[in-house]
């Protein structure tokens, strides 16, 4: 069922998460479209409908941004091939169908999830590590209860608090009622002795017969994308395990405010959303639980970052308000909760807290960053920059705070990039581009070799070069700008075709051939609409900055520090050249890890600092980027390689500044100017 079947009609279908689209005849195997395009999509039997490694999920609804009305209808039913598949291994679910044996039959949108795909997703948000004061809020106590009497009229719950008063100085608890009806056969068992979890001294929340000393809690960053969970020892504070998958919702939207449109346009699906990110959080419950053979019943706390979207999505509120001005939170408190208010699978008396939000788009996430790095305890005026889809930015000292977030879209995560991907094997993560020869040498992931030494090839045969993530991207255009390839207004420059074959033309403009496979595998080349989305992004991100620089006074930076998955893993001196940060002694630009991460980990470990961040987050003063005047100026200038009027002393006092060369497009062909 390998190739398409005649037909005069053609009918579209788009890809997610990798946004890949393309028209095709009717009843074209999804497979093969696949194919076509290049998406990622896993299949070991040679679609003979054997592996099942190829399955996918039709999204369901109206799909504006793409012109698409997707139903499941608009495929074929399903076949005698995977009813088969069915019966021989497990009955595919959820709306599942193989790929290789569904034709299409009019206009989709196709969900690839995440265990279909070849090159899976390397998600890098691990745990960084911190000094952090252990004083969770959820502890566990052992003691020895009295034996019933009939001469002291009392209850065993009453001889369990009176034990542990006497024994750990823990007065006037209360108890969670659904343990009522397992307390005696708890002490029966552990022969009056028990281990009991208490949350803030205040609650008895969990029950077990005997010595337990298994107690941990989650600390979870719930970004746009990704999902990541730390599980952490309660009574050491050590992380056990870390589990991180992509965040499901990217079939409802790739970035939030496509979220936030689905739900306006299909109120009846703003139920199936939240349910999606629940069931991913319980996923890894179980994942990082099973890799420590414990079970999710030993897990008594959550904590938990989130942007605002994601955090009203969450907690079942509905995010419409939050989709146009004046942007407004439901609650922007601390949230505490029991879990099962969630349906999260943990101890039945488990809690989870979620850190407070500071504004509209400025969320719990950015209050973990602050918690992370405490910018309120530094001289040097701090720069946070949190980079992914939407970039959350902090500024200030011990004197004074200012927040805001700005769009910058999901382009720096491999989106909306010609051959842009996430962050997986045999993904380009670093570029350098000889300035005389043009010639580029690359790095990428799963091999620590560059792409001109010697067993190079061979170490990359398993997977091949993919694509360009993240890192990559900001490398490439970096260099190219530093090359004289791209022109400060960000225009590649097609005069170097009669240099250097890698410039070649695309239409009205030019792109850089950046690799050729040696296979018949696509050119991976970036084009000049990759340029102008990378500096859009940029321009967004450095906008926004500037704004928070004029509300403060002053025009410098002594100190910037890169926050999130993305911000680890670029080179901060690219970032610089691309006017991505503002110019700053390079030796104070540094990564902050994943601080929003680290902060829902301290925010777990230490129940003090709840009470820091609650407090310190009512001060921070919010600048809206979407009302201020100066924003579209600033915007124009930053368009600019690194910036149109911004002079970057720090910055070419270390790197050779290019020369200016200025090319203007027009309608009717291409003129130059050059000065």
């Amino acid at each position: 069922m390998g190739t398409p079947h005649s037909s005069d009609k053609m009918v579209k279908i788009v890809f997610t998460p990798s946004g890949r689209r393309g028209s095709f005849p009717v009843n074209t195997p999804l497979l093969h479209a696949a194919r076509v395009l290049g998406v990622d999509i896993d299949s070991v039997c040679g679609g003979r409908g054997l592996c099942g490694r190829c399955q996918i999920i039709c999204a369901e609804g109206s799909f504006p941004k793409h012109q698409i009305a997707s139903d499941s209808s608009h495929l074929s039913a399903i076949c005698a091939t995977e009813i088969k598949y069915g019966e021989r291994k497990t009955p595919l679910a959820n709306g599942r169908r193989l790929s290789c044996h569904t034709l299409l039959l009019d206009d989709v949108v196709i969900d690839v999830p995440a265990e279909s795909q070849v090159h899976r997703q390397i998600v890098r948000k691990d745990a960084e590590y911190r000094d952090i004061s252990l004083d969770p809020a959820t502890r566990l106590y052992y003691v020895q209860v009295a034996e019933a009497d009939m001469h002291v009229p009392k209850g065993d719950l009453q001889r369990l608090t009176d034990a542990l008063a006497e024994e750990w100085g823990l007065d006037n608890l209360s108890c969670d009622s659904g343990l009522l009806k397992i307390l005696q056969p708890v002490l029966a068992e552990g022969k009056r002795s028990i281990t009991v979890a208490v949350h803030k001294q205040e609650k008895i929340v969990a029950l077990w017969p005997g010595l337990n000393d298994r107690a941990y809690g989650v600390a979870v960053d719930v970004g746009s994308t990704t999902i990541a969970a730390h599980l952490c020892d309660l009574s050491t504070g050590s992380v056990l395990a870390s589990a991180s998958l992509m965040n499901p919702q990217i079939r409802f939207g790739e970035d939030l405010m496509s979220r936030v449109s689905y739900v306006m346009m299909h109120p009846e699906g703003a139920e199936e959303i939240t349910l999606v990110i629940r069931e991913a959080l319980n996923s890894l419950f179980a994942e990082v639980a099973v890799e420590i053979e414990a079970s999710v019943e030993d897990i008594l706390e959550i904590s938990l970052v989130a942007n605002p979207i994601m955090h009203h999505i969450l907690l079942g509120i509905s995010p419409v308000e939050l989709g146009g001005a004046p942007f407004a939170l439901t609650t922007d408190a601390a949230v505490e909760i029991p879990a099962t208010e969630l349906d999260l699978k943990i101890n039945p008396g488990g809690r989870i807290y979620i850190l407070p939000c500071i504004a509209g788009h400025v969320g719990a996430d950015t209050a973990g960053m602050i918690l992370s790095e405490e910018p309120q305890e530094q001289d040097q005026m701090t720069l946070l920059v949190d980079v992914g889809t939407n970039a959350e930015i902090v500024l200030g000292n011990r004197q004074r705070l200012l927040a805001c977030s700005s769009p910058t879209g999901p382009a720096f995560e491999g989106a909306q990039i010609s051959c842009g991907q996430r962050a997986a094997t045999g993904a380009i993560e670093r570029v350098r581009i000889n300035p005389e020869t043009l010639e580029p040498r690359f790095k990428v992931i799963g091999s620590e070799l560059w792409s001109d030494e010697a067993g190079f090839s061979e170490a990359i045969e398993s997977h091949g070069v993919t694509g360009i993530c993240g890192s990559g991207i900001i490398e490439v255009v970096a260099e190219m700008y530093l090359a004289s390839i791209v022109t400060l207004d960000g225009i590649v420059d097609g005069d170097l075709a009669s240099r250097s074959a890698r410039i070649i033309q695309n239409d009205r403009t030019w792109s850089y051939v950046l690799h050729t496979p040696a296979n018949d595998e696509a050119q991976i080349v970036v084009t000049q609409n990759d340029i102008r989305q990378i500096q859009l992004a940029k321009a967004a991100l450095y906008a926004g900055v500037k704004l928070l620089l004029d509300h403060m006074g002053t025009d410098r930076v002594e100190r910037i520090r890169l926050a999130g998955a993305f911000g680890s893993h670029i080179n901060v001196q690219h970032a610089m050249v691309l006017g991505l940060i503002p110019d700053c002694v390079l030796g104070e630009v540094s990564s902050a890890g994943n601080a929003a991460g680290t902060g829902a980990r301290i925010a777990l470990l230490n129940s003090p600092s709840r009470n820091v961040i609650e407090s310190l987050v009512k001060n921070i003063e919010k600048i809206e980027t979407a009302l201020e005047p100066k924003f579209q100026d600033y915007f124009v200038d930053a368009m600019a390689f690194p910036n149109k009027t911004d002079p970057f002393d720090h910055l070419f006092s270390v790197v050779n500044r290019p020369p200016i060369k200025q090319l203007v497009e027009s309608s009717g062909g291409r003129k130059r100017r050059r000065r």
